[in-house]
Order: C-alpha cells, then sequence, then structure tokens
C-alpha cells in the first residue's frame, strides 16, 4: 500500500511517498518539496500545489495521506493560509481516491524517534535510517516522509496510535507504548 505524507505550506510543501507492504518495514518509493512564488496571489500558489499534488497522485496510485493535524498559530493570517493549503491537499486526496489521515506533530515525531519533542534535525536523520536513505531529505520532506511512517507504523499495531475516526463513527483504540530505535532494528526497519 501507497502512503503519502504532506506537510503543508503556502510556500513550501514537503511531499513523501512509501510503500508499507504488510509485515515490511517501510520502504522509499519518492519524496519532494512543492515551493510557489511568495509574491504570487493566495489563490494562485494554492492552484500551484494543487496541480502538482494531482501529478504526485498521478504518479503514484497511492491509497493513504496522512496530513498533520491543524494547530493554532502566534499570527492568525498564517494558521489561515495553512488551513487552505491543507484544505486544498484534503480535497486533492479524496479526489484521487485516497483517504485522508491525520496525526498530531508530536505523535508524529514519537513515532520516527521516539519523543515528541525531537527536533527537526533528529526527525530528519531517522527517517533516513527507516527508510534506508543514503542522506537525510530537505526538511520539509522528511516531515512529510515522517507522517507516512506514522502512518504504516500506527496502523501496523507497531505504534503508539493516536485515536483516528474510523469510518462509521468508531474511534480506534490508544496504544500505550512508543517505539525505540531498538525496537526499529529488532522488527528488521533499516
Amino acid at each position: 500500500m501507497l502512503i503519502l505524507g504532506l506537510d503543508p505550506g503556502t510556500h513550501v510543501t514537503g511531499w513523501g511517498v512509501i510503500d508499507a507492504a504488510t509485515g515490511q518495514a517501510p520502504r522509499h518509493v519518492d519524496h519532494g518539496c512543492i515551493r510557489t512564488v511568495a509574491a504570487q496571489p493566495l489563490d494562485e500558489r494554492l492552484y500551484t500545489i494543487d496541480r502538482a499534488l494531482a501529478d504526485i497522485f498521478g504518479a503514484h496510485r497511492v491509497a493513504v495521506m496522512a496530513i498533520e493535524t491543524s494547530f493554532v498559530a502566534e499570527n492568525p493570517q498564517t494558521a489561515l493560509k495553512l488551513g487552505h493549503a491543507r484544505g486544498v491537499a484534503m480535497v486533492g486526496a479524496r479526489r484521487a481516491g485516497a483517504e485522508v489521515f491525520e496525526y498530531a506533530p508530536s505523535r508524529v515525531k514519537s513515532a520516527v524517534t521516539g519523543s515528541g519533542r525531537a527536533d527537526k534535525r533528529q526527525v530528519a536523520e531517522m527517517v533516513r535510517v527507516i527508510v534506508g536513505l543514503p542522506e537525510a531529505p530537505p526538511s520539509d520532506a522528511a516531515d512529510a516522509l515522517a507522517l507516512a511512517i506514522c502512518h504504516a507504523l500506527a496502523t501496523s499495531g507497531r505504534l503508539p496510535m493516536a485515536p483516528l475516526p474510523a469510518r462509521g463513527g468508531a474511534r480506534l483504540r490508544e496504544v500505550p507504548q512508543v517505539l525505540t530505535v531498538a525496537e526499529f532494528k529488532r522488527l528488521g526497519v533499516r
């Protein structure tokens, strides 16, 4: 199953695709960043993001998209613009037939590093190790890959999982433990 992780932004949207075959360690497929021109009007930047995501969904038959939950930024305008980018991404995923799941940033960090307070460098390095990349991806792409890894591990029962809305309104239970680097290695994750 291909999973797209997405770290949305109106200037840079990081994305990463992994293959999460049942019983296998997550495998890197592709990653990158969608960059927009800051001087462009917001609607043009959102259109650029939409078109680029349509290309990604077309190139990779993604079944699931994992995206960070909303947060309230210090600047209300920033929060609104981020909300627009998230909305474009969520609609694009549904248009492509992919399910959408949301994860809190601390949950994603815990998933890949064992700590909900890890910094971006730590997240990028653990993403590199988990999917076997020769070097850490750019920060936005690393965050996106971390989201995809989080979803893959959470839904396989190998990682703590935030209660996600299941289809039909039921909620999935939360698992109390966090995987450490040693447990990743024991499970065969590169």
